[in-house]
């Protein structure tokens, strides 16, 4: 019922210090490979009609985009929220709205992904919807609103890039090229993208990609592991709840 020693590599960027002890605790030697950083983008025309009071529905993917938004547009954000359908992708949006004195009408259940979301959304009459978008766009599930028939208006506030320091990315694809790795654990979609990019750079794509298949892969959930699928690499598993904690734990346990 723990890693027992194993070498358990990681993608977490914000709270890489937080995993690296989840994993320590559960008796891996853990190696933390930050994969990216969030970088704010100009809020766009889209927002500005939020504010006008041109959308019916505000669909909210991520808490951090949330406390964006109302970092940029203060109480002018909170207002244009109180007159419409309020929809969250899951607990971290609710957490942020809860900081604003908000509840969303609708929260999505898990393993909250975009098709949770339509699901969760469907024979609702509102047909103006603004979609908070996170690090990369969501094209399924702004195709799958309008073929509902809405008019569907994607804000973003920020994108995944790179690290600033990627010399940990580059050793991360270096071990699991040389084999160091047993388990690999992966938080959200973007990691993989990101690890097979600095791995191509360093001239070791391929065989970094089958270090990784040989790992147990632990991924967050259905989204993080169609990403993984897209690179020829099949999940382990995925947690019975898409948090961080439950991740190692039951990697922890499964391994």
């Amino acid at each position: 019922m723990s890693f027992a020693g194993l070498h358990v590599l990681a993608f977490e960027s914000r709270r890489s210090a937080e995993i690296a002890e989840l994993i320590r605790k559960q008796g891996g030697e853990p190696f933390v490979a930050p994969s990216l950083r969030e970088i704010p983008v100009e809020v766009d025309a889209q927002a500005q009609r939020l504010l006008a009071g041109e959308f019916d529905m505000v669909i909210l993917l991520t808490g951090v985009g949330t406390r964006q938004l109302h970092r940029l547009w203060g109480e002018g954000f909170v207002d244009a929220l109180r007159r419409v359908t309020i929809v969250a992708r899951g607990p971290k949006p609710v957490a942020a709205l809860r900081e604003m004195g908000l509840a969303p009408a609708i929260v999505a259940p898990e393993p909250n992904t975009w098709r949770e979301l339509l699901q969760a959304t469907e024979g609702r009459p509102e047909r103006r919807i603004a979609v908070q978008e996170y690090g990369r766009p969501n094209p399924e599930l702004l195709a799958a609103l309008r073929a509902r028939g809405a008019e569907v208006a994607a804000i973003r506030v920020y994108r995944y890039g790179l690290p600033e320091d990627t010399g940990p990315l580059r050793e991360a694809a270096r071990g699991l090229a040389a084999g160091k790795f047993q388990v690999a654990l992966f938080t959200t979609a973007v990691q993989i993208v990101h690890l097979t990019m600095i791995a191509r750079e360093e001239g070791l794509e391929e065989s970094a990609l089958a270090g990784l298949r040989k790992c147990f892969v632990g991924s967050i959930g259905p989204t993080t592991s169609e990403a993984l699928e897209e690179f020829d690499v099949r999940a382990s598993f995925e947690p019975s709840h898409p948090k961080m904690g439950v991740l190692v734990l039951e990697a922890a346990a499964r391994v």
